[in-house]
């Protein structure tokens, strides 16, 4: 089976650590927010805020990183990118301690660990597709996938219960610990990595940051699912504060039972990441993107239905299961599909201008999405988020598209590891 394919020992330090630090971030799923509501008594304007000023300054921050990681070795990038986000996040429990804490310095953290991530994710991205074999990229990527739900599954009901036992900034010390224990398992990765060379010597010109846009909009499937999943990670995501406040303040559910609704779902996330590569030698990977990609936009307007009780609970929990199976079907296929079709002199560049777009998109919707709520209701939001996303399907590719350029030279998992990416 591919759960059980060795992918070589170096691939298993990147897995690790990628392990600790998401299982640190799905006990501090949804902290700041939470933060901001429980400590801060901030409404739906401010909670919307933070889920969009921050990626928005932090996409900013990160535009010019691209090119920047690109002509570096990744392995350290991947490191000072996780000390950052330990650094940054430490601020929180050391500022509550003392009293200082405040809504500035939630939406400054929020844009330094936006940017840390972006920049990560660039040079995690180039540092994967040259560490294993073509053919297995889908394979770790579906890994990354199903640790990522496994996580999430896990971590907030524990993160819950930790800040009802121990307060609120519990979790956020769990995250921030979980990126320094990430960066040691990314520094214990032997093997040397080459300098990338650039075909000419020079600094970076501004043209340069544009080059993986240029490559997303030029490529016909490539700019299809880049449209697609800016409007349906905008809308998605929009509808996470907007839902804490509904269900937290408006319809009084205890943290525990918030943490539920999000995390029991998410072993659908396991199911959809084991499957991806079967389903995909069976049916094709441009077929999967186009039904599971629809299927994911279907159901977030079930979230406007939500109640008090058992009833409500049980309902965010349906919904959110569907979109899990579906999304981690769909994002490991995704992100194959993207390293393919990425030249390997551009991924670091193509993947920040993913990201950052991305980011603007979630910090745009969600600055809408506030404004709305508080114009109306969390509610009504909600059902227009639903009610947009279900447009989203048309945005995907109807052919497909060209193959994927052939390297000539491929490094092995357990040679010389030049750059690429998770």
């Amino acid at each position: 089976m591919a759960a059980r394919r060795s992918l070589g020992r170096q691939f298993g330090w990147l897995w690790a650590a990628y392990a600790v630090s998401a299982y640190g971030s799905g006990l501090g799923f949804g902290a700041l927010p939470l933060i901001a509501v429980l400590v801060l008594h901030a409404g739906p304007a401010q909670v919307s805020a933070l889920s969009a000023v921050g990626p928005a300054v932090g996409a900013l921050i990160a535009l010019p990183l691209g090119p920047w990681v690109e002509f570096r070795r990744k392995r350290p990038v991947m490191i000072a990118m996780d000390l950052a986000r330990f650094a940054v996040m430490m601020t929180i429990p050391v500022a509550y301690a003392f009293g200082w804490l405040g809504f500035v310095q939630l939406l400054v953290v929020s844009a330094v660990v936006a940017a840390a991530k972006i920049a990560f994710n660039a040079a995690g991205g180039a540092y994967l597709k040259a560490l294993v074999r073509p053919d297995d990229l889908l394979v770790a990527n579906a890994r990354f996938e199903s640790t990522t739900w496994s996580s999430i599954a896990v971590g907030p009901p524990l993160g819950g219960a930790a800040i009802g036992l121990f307060g609120p900034v519990t979790t956020v010390v769990a995250d921030a610990l979980s990126y320094l224990l990430s960066a040691l398992g990314i520094t214990a990765i032997r093997g040397h990595e080459e300098h990338p060379r650039r075909t000419e010597q020079r600094r970076v010109r501004t043209g340069e940051l544009l080059d993986g846009w240029r490559h997303l909009l030029t490529h016909s499937g490539l700019r299809a699912l880049y449209l697609n999943n800016l409007l349906v990670s905008g809308l998605i995501m929009a509808t996470e504060p907007l839902l804490a406040v509904l269900l937290l303040r408006q319809l009084e559910f205890p943290p525990w039972q918030y943490g539920l609704a999000f995390a029991a779902p998410c072993i659908g996330g396991l199911i959809g990441s084991r499957l991806a590569r079967r389903v995909v030698a069976r049916y094709g990977q441009h077929r999967i993107l186009r039904t599971v990609g629809t299927l994911r936009a279907v159901w977030l307007i079930g979230l406007a239905f939500v109640q008090p009780g058992v009833a409500g609970l049980a309902t965010v929990m349906a919904v959110e299961l569907a979109i899990i199976v579906s999304m981690s079907l769909y994002n490991p296929v995704l992100a194959t599909y993207r390293l393919e079709h990425t030249p390997k002199d551009r991924i670091a560049r193509t993947l920040s201008a993913w990201s950052i777009s991305s980011s603007a998109s979630i910090a745009i919707l969600s600055a809408l999405g506030g404004l709305l709520a508080d114009a109306t209701s969390p509610r009504t939001a909600i059902t227009v988020a639903g009610l947009l996303i279900l447009a989203s399907p048309l945005l995907l590719p109807r052919r497909q598209g060209p193959a994927p350029e052939l390297e000539t030279a491929r490094v092995q998992p357990q040679a010389a590891v030049s750059h690429d990416a998770k």
